[in-house]
C-alpha cells in the first residue's frame, strides 16, 4: 500500500492538487473546525502560554488542570458519569482493552469493525468471533451457539467507509448479563443524535453495559481521542491500563484548541449539525434523481465503488473537469483495489455540492 499523493490546503472546501484549485470532499473534517479561526487561535495562545509538552505521564509529574477541564467537559457534553482522554481515538479502544482483559469469555467483533478495534480485540485475551456486518440475528445466532458466555460486542457506531449506522439497540436486546458492547463513535461523536453525543443518543439508547470511544479529530475537527463510561469505568482505565501510565499526554496547545472547539460545538453545534444535514439532503436528492444509488442513512458520506479501472478513469476525469479532487482511497477494510469516498461537510456551498452531484450523475 502506498502514501496518498501530498495535498495542500487552500481553504475550508478547497485544496491544490497539481497546481489546480479542486472542491475538496474526503477526510473526515465534518465541520470542518480544524481551521476554523477560533481554534486555531487557541492553539496557538495554548502554545505561548504552556509550551508544547508536559513532558511526562499524568501519573508522575505530567497531570494539568487543562486535561480535567476537557475530560469534564466531554462528560458533559456526552451525558456520562466521566472521561478519560487519550493520545488519540485508535489507542482509546486499547485502553479500554487493557482495562478489562482477562474479565470476559469472548470477543464478538463486527467483521468490518475499524482496525482500532481488532487490535484491541486481541488485547482483551480472549477467544474473538465475527459476526456478520450490522447483523444483529447473526450476533443472536453467535451467542446462541457459544452457550453461556460473558463477551465483550464491539462495533464501529458510524461506519466510516459507506456511513452506515450500526443497530446497537438491537445489540444492547441481546447482550448477555455480564456483557459489555463498546462502541468506537469515532465517526458520530458530535455528529448524530439531537445533541451530537453519537450513535446511543441517535438511537435512543443508554447503558452502563455500554462503553463509547470518540475521536476530538473528526467533528471536533482537533486532536486526541476520549473514553466515556461510567466513573467506576474511569477510575480502572487510570488503575490498570499500562498505556495511559506510560504515555506521555495531548500536548497542551492541542488540549487548548479541544477546549475551544467542545465550546463551539457547545453553543452552535446544533446549528452546525443543521446545516451539514440541509447539504446531505441536497446533495442525495440529487444524485437520486439522476439515478445514483445513495442510502437513507442521514450520514454525509457517500461511496462509490467502480466496477473497472477503466470506470474508475473515467470518473475521475469527470471529476477534474468539474474541479472536484477525485478521492480514490485505497484503505485498509476496503473494497478491493480502493474505491471512491466523498464526504460532506456542513461548509460546503450549492455549488460545490451541484459540481460533485454532475460528475457522479
Amino acid at each position: 500500500m502506498e502514501m496518498a499523493p501530498t495535498l495542500q490546503q487552500v481553504d475550508r472546501t478547497y485544496v491544490k492538487f497539481r497546481g489546480r484549485r479542486l472542491a475538496y470532499f474526503a477526510g473526515c473534517d465534518y465541520f470542518r473546525l480544524s481551521s476554523d479561526p477560533r481554534v486555531v487561535k487557541a492553539v496557538g495562545a495554548g502554545l505561548k502560554r504552556y509550551g508544547l509538552n508536559v513532558a511526562a505521564s499524568r501519573l508522575t509529574t505530567g497531570n494539568h488542570v487543562l486535561y480535567q477541564r476537557l475530560e469534564r467537559g466531554l462528560a458533559a457534553f456526552f451525558g456520562t458519569e466521566g472521561a478519560v482522554l487519550a493520545a488519540n481515538g485508535y489507542t482509546a479502544n486499547l485502553l479500554v482493552a487493557q482495562t478489562l482483559a482477562g474479565r470476559f469469555s469472548h470477543v464478538l467483533i463486527d467483521e468490518k469493525a475499524h482496525g482500532s478495534q481488532l487490535d484491541a480485540a486481541q488485547v482483551l485475551d480472549c477467544p474473538v468471533v465475527k459476526f456478520k456486518h450490522r447483523n444483529p440475528g447473526d450476533l443472536t445466532r453467535v451467542i446462541q451457539r457459544l452457550g453461556e458466555i460473558r463477551p465483550v460486542v464491539m462495533t464501529d457506531g458510524l461506519f466510516p467507509g459507506d456511513g452506515a449506522i450500526a443497530p446497537i439497540e438491537a445489540y444492547l436486546a441481546v447482550l448477555p448479563a455480564g456483557g459489555r458492547l463498546m462502541v468506537d463513535d469515532a465517526h458520530a461523536g458530535g455528529l448524530l443524535g439531537k445533541r451530537g453525543r453519537g450513535t446511543p443518543e441517535c438511537a435512543g439508547v443508554s447503558s452502563p453495559a455500554m462503553i463509547q470511544t470518540v475521536t476530538l479529530s473528526k467533528a471536533f475537527g482537533a486532536y486526541g481521542g476520549a473514553v466515556l463510561g461510567t466513573r467506576e469505568l474511569i477510575g480502572e482505565v487510570v488503575a490498570r491500563s499500562r498505556m495511559f501510565a506510560g504515555n506521555t499526554p495531548v500536548p497542551l496547545p492541542l488540549v487548548a484548541g479541544a477546549l475551544e472547539s467542545l465550546a463551539i460545538m457547545r453553543k452552535s453545534g446544533k446549528r452546525l449539525r443543521k446545516r451539514l444535514a440541509d447539504n446531505v439532503i441536497y446533495l442525495k436528492t440529487r444524485l437520486r434523481a439522476g439515478g445514483f444509488p445513495v442510502s437513507d442513512f442521514p450520514t454525509p458520506i457517500i461511496p462509490l465503488i467502480p466496477a473497472s479501472v477503466a470506470e474508475r478513469e473515467r470518473l475521475r476525469r469527470r471529476l477534474l473537469a468539474r474541479g472536484v479532487f477525485p478521492s480514490f482511497i485505497n484503505y485498509p477494510g476496503a473494497p478491493e483495489g480502493g474505491y471512491y469516498r466523498f464526504v460532506i461537510s456542513s461548509e460546503h456551498t450549492r455549488g460545490q455540492l451541484d459540481a460533485l452531484a454532475g460528475a457522479l450523475v
